[in-house]
């Protein structure tokens, strides 16, 4: 169980490894970005990753298992709610920091940031540490990766419009083609390839993270033939991470006090906590792709920040409430959570 913890959340680090390699490939597309041919090339194969990715994970998400979880609805509607609709509106305030503090392009980015799915690897081992409520964890991640699949990429369209790159109806065709239909193939064939995923995880695994960096390549070598970093100063930068930690730090505090004020107990708020103040780059790196084209190089750098923040923070957020007296519930909660569990986040990036 300490190892499975230690791969799922390495909250002992103060960098996640991932985020060293989409560094790495960061870099790599600065200093060699794919150009004439090898971009023609690289830019077909991310299509393809991208349809791979949610092809999995339609196939490893369990529909029983998220539909078992509907009868604690109150708390799933209560992470719904943040993660599709507080989130959003406090993308739209980020409006009003253009142009003092971000640029159109990084407030679009920080705006899609807003609007992607929620965790759920890295939302349950949270969860799982400071002893919440495990089972809500998974449920919530489960409905939220569902939900985001279709709602992500319209309310993209509808709050974001041309300023995403030019959302028409073939943006929305390449939608339903790339991410949507994949998803859907996977759940049909689930039953016929579940086991073959189930016993192959770590070497799918390896797979879901290499198609990340390769989308995370493609993308930047477009920006930086583009021509479109030198928009992002030092002084762009800084105020962007200071946006998001103000985001973080709000969406955490309406999470636990207000699922107080709405009557929830510690475990569930725990989970509400975790599951409702996180976005999944799993998710969002791929919807990004699609959604952006040739701009999501910088749509991308409000996510992929924000991701290396929520982990480092909710680490130790989780930590203190692990050294919170254990009431017999936790106890029974945490029996019922270490059962291994099918999700469609397969790494701890989501």
């Amino acid at each position: 169980m300490s190892r499975r913890r230690t791969l799922a959340l390495p909250s002992w680090l103060p960098v996640d490894a991932y985020i060293l390699a989409l560094i790495g490939t960061v870099v790599l597309a600065a200093l060699l970005p794919a150009r004439g041919t090898a971009a023609d090339v690289a830019g077909g194969a991310s299509t393809g990753a991208v349809a791979l990715l949610f092809f999995l994970y339609g196939a490893r998400l369990s529909t029983a298992e998220a539909l078992d979880g509907l009868k604690h609805w109150r708390l799933h509607l209560t992470v719904l709610a943040c993660t599709f609709l507080i989130f959003p509106l406090l993308g739209l305030a980020s409006g009003g920091l253009v142009p003092y503090v971000l640029t159109p392009e990084l407030q679009a980015g920080f705006l899609f940031l807003c609007l992607v799915p929620s965790t759920i690897q890295s939302s349950i081992a949270f969860t799982s540490i400071a002893r919440g409520n495990v089972p809500a964890a998974i449920c919530a991640g489960s409905f939220s990766s569902l939900t985001g699949i279709l709602l992500t990429p319209l309310l993209a369209a509808l709050l974001l419009g041309s300023t995403g790159g030019g959302f028409s109806a073939d943006s929305l065709l390449k939608i339903v083609l790339q991410l949507l239909v994949p998803f859907l193939a996977g759940q049909f064939l689930r039953r016929w390839v579940g086991g073959f995923l189930t016993r192959h995880k770590k070497v799918l695994g390896l797979v879901d993270r290499g198609s990340i960096l390769l989308v995370v390549y493609t993308a930047f070598s477009e920006g930086m033939v583009a021509g479109i970093w030198h928009q992002v100063t030092p002084a762009r930068l800084g105020g962007l991470l200071a946006a998001e930690a103000v985001l973080l730090a709000v969406m955490l505090a309406l999470t636990w006090y207000g699922a107080r004020r709405l009557g929830f107990g510690r475990e569930d708020r725990i989970a509400i906590q975790f599951a409702g103040s996180k976005k999944s780059l799993a998710a969002g790196l791929p919807m990004a792709s699609v959604l952006f084209g040739a701009h999501a190089s910088l749509a991308v750098l409000p996510l992929m920040l924000f991701h290396q923040m929520q982990l480092m923070v909710c680490a130790v957020i989780a930590k203190r409430r692990s050294r919170d007296p254990e009431p017999e519930s936790a106890r029974n909660r945490e029996d019922a959570g270490s059962v291994p569990v099918s999700d469609p986040a397969v790494t701890v990036t989501s």
